[in-house]
């Protein structure tokens, strides 16, 4: 055995092994890293996008929640003002019953006085009657003197 014809059968060999390979088995792998290098680029875009998606949506709950906090202290300011309002028509509601109250109170009074006082000029006439009666020790016409009592009622 010869060693050229040998390494001429093993290159021959080797070529055709090559060939073989090229020919059928190189285009299923770089296929395959084809795909699987396109697989990553589309996996890490939808990674990017998707990181941005979460910007957007954190920057879009942060506005949100400025919104809403912005919201509610409006609200809170719009209560506190009502309040305040209801509070303030309360007083006034209060201060105007209070008022009506003096008044209806200084009315009673008033028409008290005035019958106490016409109690009293009755009884003063009444016993002015009966003084007289007592200094004549006679019987004095009640009707006369009635009237006579009654005009220095209304004097006074």
């Amino acid at each position: 055995m010869n060693i050229n014809m040998t390494l001429i059968g093993q290159t021959i060999a080797f070529a055709i092994f090559v060939w073989f390979c090229i020919k059928y088995v190189w285009p299923p792998i770089s296929n395959a890293l084809h795909e699987r290098q396109k697989k990553i680029a589309d996996g890490l875009d939808a990674a990017s996008r998707a990181n941005r998606d979460l910007e957007l949506a954190q920057e879009r709950a942060e506005q949100m929640l400025r919104e809403s906090k912005e919201q509610a202290s409006q609200i809170l300011e719009q209560a506190n003002k009502r309040s305040a309002q209801i509070v303030e028509e309360a007083r006034e509601q209060a201060r105007a019953e209070g008022e009506r109250l003096v008044a209806s109170a200084r009315s009673e009074i008033e028409q008290e006085v005035n019958r106490a006082k016409d109690e009293l000029r009755a009884q003063v006439s009444s016993l002015a009657v009966m003084g007289a009666e007592r200094v004549l020790e006679a019987s004095v016409d009640e009707q006369a003197h009635r009237k006579l009592l009654d005009e220095l009622a209304a004097e006074l």
